[in-house]
This record gives C-alpha cells, sequence and structure tokens, in this order.
C-alpha cells in the first residue's frame, strides 16, 4: 500500500503502524485481526504485532476478537494543530465556505483602527481594489469590523470612536458615533453583522465572530458579495448560518492551538 519509494531515513515498522491507524474509518470502525491484515495487506502475524504494540500503547482497544481506535489517537491530531496558525487553521474551512455559497470569504483580525484580511479565498473581483492577505480597511465601515468592534469593552470602543473619523465610503456609510453606537450594540445581541454599501457602492457583506477559548472576539469571518447578486435578504437567508458554522469550526480548531501562535499573521 506505500506509493512512494522509501527514503535512506524510511522506517517501515513506523509507516506500517501508521497504516494500520489509518485502517479504521467510519465504513470500518472495527475490525477483526484478519480484516485488518486484509485492509493494510500484512500478514496475520504483522499485523497481530502492530495491533497489540498500539492497544500496549492506548490507541487501540481490544475485546480479544475485534479491535477499534481509542480516543487517544485525537492526539496525533492535536499535536498538528497545536503548531498551526489561524490563516492556517482557517483557510480550508474557508475554501469549504465558498465551495457551498459560490461568493467570496475571508477572515481578518483588528489592528488598531483597521480590519487586516490574514486568510481570503475569492471567487470574483467584486471591488475596485484587489484584497490580499495583509490588506487593510477601516473596520467601521466593514462587516468584520463592526463584530470585533461590537465586542470591545466601553473604554475601548470610547476610544477608537474618539480617535477616528467616521468618513462617508460608500453611499450608505454610517457616520455618526451615536448611529454607530447603536448599529454595534444591535450587533453584539445578535452575533453578527450585515454591512450594505458602506464600505464601496456595490458591495454587500456579512460576518460572524470567531472566539478564543476564553469566549473573547479575536478574528471575524465574512461571505462578500456584488450587491447586484445578492440583496440583504439574501445573505442572512443563504448566508448566515454556513458561515456561523465556519466560524464555530475555526474557533473549535483555534481553541486547541497556543495562544502565542493561534492569532499570529
Amino acid at each position: 500500500m506505500e506509493s512512494a519509494e522509501p527514503t535512506s531515513g524510511y522506517v517501515q515498522s513506523l509507516a506500517r503502524g501508521l497504516m494500520v491507524i489509518r485502517a479504521f474509518d467510519e465504513s470500518r470502525p472495527e475490525m477483526t485481526l484478519s480484516e485488518v491484515a486484509r485492509a493494510t495487506d500484512l500478514s496475520r502475524a504483522a499485523a497481530r504485532r502492530f495491533l497489540h504494540t498500539l492497544v500496549h500503547l492506548g490507541y487501540v482497544w481490544t475485546d480479544g476478537r475485534v479491535f477499534a481506535l481509542t480516543p487517544r489517537v485525537l492526539e496525533l491530531g492535536f499535536a498538528y494543530l497545536s503548531s498551526i496558525s489561524l490563516p492556517e487553521i482557517a483557510q480550508p474551512y474557508l475554501e469549504r465556505l465558498v465551495a457551498e455559497v459560490h461568493e467570496s470569504a475571508s477572515v481578518s483580525v483588528l489592528d488598531g483602527p483597521d480590519i487586516v484580511y490574514v486568510a481570503r479565498v475569492p471567487t470574483s473581483r467584486i471591488m475596485t481594489v484587489s484584497i490580499n492577505i495583509g490588506t487593510r480597511f477601516p473596520a467601521y465601515a466593514t462587516s468584520m469590523g463592526r463584530v470585533l468592534l461590537a465586542d470591545l469593552p466601553a473604554a475601548g470602543l470610547d476610544t477608537y470612536l474618539s480617535e477616528v473619523d467616521l468618513a462617508p465610503l460608500g453611499p450608505h456609510t454610517i457616520t455618526t458615533p451615536a448611529q454607530f453606537r447603536e448599529e454595534l450594540a444591535r450587533i453584539r445581541e445578535q452575533g453578527w453583522a450585515l454591512v450594505d454599501q458602506e464600505l464601496e457602492a456595490g458591495l454587500r457583506s456579512i460576518a460572524a465572530p470567531i472566539r478564543d477559548r476564553s469566549g473573547k472576539v479575536v478574528a471575524a469571518v465574512n461571505i462578500s458579495s456584488h450587491a447586484s447578486r445578492t440583496s440583504p435578504e439574501d445573505a442572512r437567508r443563504d448566508f448566515l448560518s454556513p458561515l456561523r458554522d465556519t466560524a464555530a469550526r475555526i474557533a473549535a480548531d483555534l481553541a486547541v492551538a497556543p495562544a502565542s501562535r493561534a492569532i499570529s499573521r
């Protein structure tokens, strides 16, 4: 079953042990010794040695006839998740989201008065400027910025509003602090933000917060679309549920990543 030529540092016994673990899946959660041997193309004697080693290490359980993986195998995935950062965690979930809704999706973090894009999967260009990793926009005029700002403590929001100029960037930009505070209170209560042509004419986006293990909003994920394709009602109906599911999945993986690396860009 090995598809590549072994290199000089290749450890065949390790490869075969991992092959035994991978043989268990949704269709084969439990197997007998003979079934494991067939699934891995190992001899019964070799399969028995690997299975009993894995039982001894706690990765496999047996009642003497059938074998099954134990929750301890999750440690192997945990080691990977513990070494990666927010963009690496988010990217595959964004790809899945875009494949489902057929619109662009992004993840950003708050950096001073701006949001900074840290992960993105585009479908088509819907803005006059190109969006790439590292692109910055004023937080107040974006859906992701608003879910991030909505989580600020009162003093932090006061400081933000005292320093930012709520300049009109699109035809519907909120430009008064009082109205902006009202909008953030609504976002805080409902748990998501919809921005309709406030950053740029023709651009609509909807965003949800990504929380860390303590519940603090540390990033945001959005779906953006052109106003000619998606009405505000369409965005709420078609995008909100998969968007919030994506935010929850990213947050779940983020919860097991070390804080020192998880939000790094």
